[in-house]
């Protein structure tokens, strides 16, 4: 698995659950749910690091 894979595998994983290819156009569905895993995730680390 490379890395670029590895940030991706969040929304792989929403987009083969919902039976989806996320190579196809339904990228954008990808994109989004990665957008989101990795806004609450960074969220978080600025929460933590100001509370």
């Amino acid at each position: 698995m490379s890395l670029s894979e590895a940030f991706l595998w969040p929304g792989t994983k929403v987009c083969e659950r919902l039976g989806v290819d996320p190579e196809g156009e339904a990228g954008l569905i990808r994109w989004m749910v990665n957008t989101l895993v990795y806004l609450v995730l960074s969220l978080i680390v600025v929460w933590a690091i100001v509370v």
